[in-house]
């Protein structure tokens, strides 16, 4: 299947043809270094801590040991507290995500092309 990109004001469409190519490169770069990220994130004051990649991939959870004491009370507010961390470090991950890409997309100056926006 052949798509016509429109020729915006008499342009070249090999030049606009180059310039979607490289921002495909540079998207590509860009998503690698975001998935190799790392973020940390803590909910409860600091007393749990979350590590997850720009993957979303948590690796690490860390519980300060206060928390810990075997009540049912506790033990479901720290229940909450880790749902509370993962969910913020995976905001944080897609936050990021969509700011760097758009830094990329807006940069380019291309029309508006379905699939690069």
């Amino acid at each position: 299947m052949k798509v016509r990109i429109p020729n915006q004001g008499g342009g070249n469409p090999q030049a606009m043809m180059r310039q979607i190519q490289k921002l495909q490169e540079d998207m590509k770069t860009k998503q690698e270094e975001l998935d190799a990220r790392e973020y940390e994130v803590s909910s409860g004051g600091g007393a749990v801590k979350i590590t997850i990649l720009g993957t979303k991939e948590v690796t690490a959870v860390k519980i300060d040991p206060s928390v810990v004491t075997g009540e049912a009370e506790d033990t479901e507010m720290l229940e909450d507290m880790l749902v509370a961390a993962i969910n913020e470090a995976i905001e944080k991950v897609e936050r990021t995500n969509e700011e760097e890409m758009a830094k990329l997309t807006g940069a380019a100056n291309l029309p508006n092309i379905p699939g690069l926006t």
